[in-house]
């Protein structure tokens, strides 16, 4: 008979009790338990990288609407528990495709399930075609040499514009709802945006020599997080000759407008996923247009823009990646004009 159960947490550096008090007949079953937030859990940094939801999102629903629900480490620091963090992803995948989060959030777990099943319903005719089932073939074997193959081979084949256009983006969106499907795995449509971020990088080498105006600096506001979106953007101007200065992800206001002065910018690009605030993408871009010179262009492009419903001083929308090279070529014709 088991006389003492022995709970051992690995990451502890001295034991619950101790073994000098304990007799030869004592029998002892040792479990092992791995911490919360290793086993089940992830912190609220993980829960950031993981969903996309930056850490102020994850706070303000928190108190909003009463989800995600954290549990909390001895030291009082957020964990949240793995199947809200599914939730959380899916959540993030529907807003991506225009629904508000406010609306998902007051649904129960069915009917967000039933909302992503019916968003990601395959589509007859897809126009990614025998390209789309190669590409998912490859992230699922895990064969990332494959796909960076295949891409590679699209590329030269369509040029690095259309490929882009054509070919980029319609395969983010498929593997995005092939994710919110099941089909895919998070770590598998991380390698995907590894392989394609790889690709058009190198794509856009051979360009560094022949930069002509405008300048243009690139980056998205805090919250927002899509990097991949920023590349595209820079490998579709890479062929027109462009200089684009990249900042990254998540730069504050102040660093965007330094930033625009320091580098003699002639337009600051900016890049919204549909998950973002629509109120806060105005009220951001209306700011930073007041503190950057009113000779550079601010230029806003990504899924959130086809929702603002209203003109912005000082703002170009561009809803596309088509009408970003619209953009540029208007901005060329009034520079030659003037």
């Amino acid at each position: 008979m088991v006389s003492l159960i022995a709970i051992w947490f690995p990451s502890l550096h001295e034991s619950a009790f101790s073994f000098s008090t304990m007799t030869p007949s004592t029998e002892i079953a040792l479990v092992t338990l791995a911490p919360p937030s290793i086993a089940s859990h992830l912190s609220i940094a993980a829960v950031e990288r993981d969903t996309g939801l930056s850490k102020d999102v994850l706070r303000v629903w928190e108190r909003r609407y009463g989800f995600p629900v954290p549990e909390r480490d001895p030291n009082g620091e957020r964990l949240y528990p793995l199947p809200q963090v599914e939730r959380l992803r899916t959540i993030k995948r529907l807003m991506d495709a225009g629904h508000r989060p406010g609306k998902l959030l007051a649904l129960s777990e069915a009917d967000l399930d039933t909302l992503a099943n019916r968003q990601t319903r395959p589509r007859r005719g897809d126009e990614s075609g025998d390209l789309l089932r190669q590409i998912l073939d490859l992230v699922h074997n895990h064969d990332t040499s494959g796909l960076r193959q295949i891409l590679s081979l699209s590329l030269m084949k369509d040029g690095l514009q259309d490929f882009v256009i054509e070919t980029v983006a319609p395969l983010n969106r498929a593997v995005t709802e092939a994710w919110m499907r099941g089909d895919v795995e998070v770590f598998e449509e991380r390698a995907y945006t590894e392989q394609v971020q790889t690709v058009l990088r190198a794509a856009m080498l051979p360009a560094v020599n022949s930069m002509q105006p405008p300048r243009i600096v690139l980056a998205t506001l805090p919250n927002e997080v899509n990097a991949l979106g920023l590349l595209m953007v820079e490998a579709l101007l890479a062929p027109e000759g462009v200089q684009c200065v990249s900042l990254g992800t998540q730069v504050p206001i102040p660093e965007i407008a330094a930033a625009a002065v320091a580098f003699g910018a002639d337009v600051v690009a900016l890049s919204f996923s549909a998950s973002f605030s629509s109120k806060q993408a105005v009220a951001s871009l209306e700011s930073l247009r007041s503190v950057i010179p009113d000779t550079t262009a601010i230029w806003v492009g990504g899924e959130l823009i086809r929702r603002i419903r209203r003109d912005i001083p000082g703002i170009t929308p561009t809803g596309t990646l088509a009408d970003m090279l619209a953009a540029l070529r208007q901005w060329r014709v009034e520079r030659v004009v003037s």
